[in-house]
């Protein structure tokens, strides 16, 4: 259960509709409230002569809030559009699995919201009105705020243009992105490896879990399944990690001993959806930056500059994670192993973020380059010989393509030089660790 409520709190967190809906229902009950303290006589008689109070008749009262409701219902319009856009154009040059990097925007919710909750606003305060002929009210401290309401729609449409014409620029996405991926890489490494996880020879004659659902899996509460499974005496290995696509018959775990309900338990801590989305999958987020780097580098953009750039946001990762671990996905019960999931490793991490960039920027000197860089000052700074070999491979894989690609002689003479550059950086950091 507590995976559903994860998912529900992440998925209503990202929902476009939920802080206008909030400011719109905040602005007819704020107008409801301050129409009662008009009627009740609350403002004292000093405030009401004032010169920041309105003061005029119901006639006025009532052109005067039916502009504020005109104008800001028209503008939010606006808004509106332009936030199509910019969605149109995040999705035709960036990729549409940015979309969500948009729509979860404080700044554009609270711009539409400030919009809508005031035209809901005039519309509660515009109906109290009354002039001579109907018995005269005129809500004087609830139409000042209306005024002073439409003041701050002007300033958040301001506010509004340029924090759109920042969001659509592509560093700005991809600082963005970048910033999901820490956030992930934070949440799963960990300070020191963990347990190592059982040899394939424990899972001899292990019973299958069918899982009949379908979708990505999105949350695991992990803790709880390993306590079920400490309960029954048993050890589960689960065959799917958040990200992975749960395919409907297919197993999804198998068990030490057959243990009737194990589906049933699965079913009520795991969270499926229809899209990728999870704040465990570190791979998402990779993937998310990889796009944009492809797109980049297709013929119809051709902008290695920004594929550079995503190279370097990988590159920095990779060196933040050079001093922690990446979990073992073994969880212990009273020293024995109850559950063990599938995590992420670090050549799968390298291969997310590199395979299909070098794979499109074949010819591209430029960014094969940069990947050969990147590679070296990630060695430079990673003390774990395997994760070295890692990104040998990687830079051994980019002089490959490039041999087969570059056909002008210099130009494939400084990549070797790169090449050779990031074996001297690598051969330094595993020397010391050899000796």
């Amino acid at each position: 259960m507590t995976a559903y409520i994860r998912t529900w709190l992440t998925r209503v967190g990202d929902a476009f509709w939920l802080l206008p809906m909030a400011m719109t229902i905040a602005g007819i009950i704020g107008a409801v409230l301050l129409v009662g303290v008009d009627r009740g006589g609350g403002v004292p008689s000093w405030l009401l002569d004032s010169a920041w109070i309105y003061n005029g008749s119901g006639t006025g009262a009532r052109t005067l809030l039916g502009a504020v409701a005109s104008s800001t219902i028209g503008v939010a319009g606006t808004v509106f559009s332009i936030t199509i856009a910019a969605l149109s154009l995040a999705a035709g040059q960036m990729g549409p699995r940015l979309l969500r990097n948009f729509t979860r925007d404080r700044g554009v919710q609270a711009t539409l919201g400030a919009f809508l909750g005031t035209f809901s606003y005039a519309l509660m305060v515009l109906r109290s009105v009354r002039t001579d002929d109907d018995g005269p009210f005129t809500p004087h401290l609830s139409l000042t705020v209306g005024v002073a309401l439409a003041f701050v729609c002007v300033a958040l449409l301001i506010y509004f243009v340029g924090h759109m014409a920042g969001r659509i620029n592509v560093d700005t996405v991809i600082d963005l992105v970048s910033d999901d991926m820490h956030d992930a890489m934070k949440r799963i490494t960990v300070d020191e490896p963990g347990e190592p996880p059982p040899l394939a020879a424990f899972w001899d004659g292990a019973s299958p879990v069918v899982d009949r659902r379908h979708g990505y899996l999105q949350e695991i509460d992990a803790d709880q399944l390993a306590d079920w499974a400490a309960q029954q005496g048993i050890a589960m290995r689960l065959l799917v990690r958040p990200g992975d696509y749960v395919f409907p018959g297919a197993p999804i775990a198998v068990v030490t001993r057959s243990v009737e309900g194990a589906d049933a338990v699965i079913r009520t801590v795991t969270a499926l959806g229809d899209t990728r989305v999870s704040s465990d999958d570190i791979e998402f987020a990779i993937r998310q930056l990889v796009e944009v780097a492809v797109r980049a580098l297709s013929p119809g953009i051709n902008d290695p500059h920004t594929a550079i750039s995503v190279l370097d946001r990988l590159g920095s990762a990779l060196c933040e994670l050079a001093e922690k671990s990446l979990p073992s996905g073994v969880h212990l019960r009273h020293g024995r192993a109850a559950l063990v999931r599938p995590t992420v490793d670090y050549d799968g991490l390298v291969d997310a973020m590199f395979h299909m960039i070098r794979q499109n920027a074949t010819g591209s000197v430029g960014v094969l380059a940069r990947i050969v860089e990147v590679l070296g000052a990630v060695a430079s700074c990673e003390p774990d010989t395997l994760r070295i070999a890692a990104l040998s491979r990687h830079a051994g894989l980019v002089l490959d393509d490039a041999k087969r690609s570059v056909k002008n002689p210099s130009d494939l003479a400084d990549l070797r030089d790169r090449h050779a550059a990031f074996e001297a950086a690598a051969a330094k950091r595993i020397e010391p660790a050899r000796s």
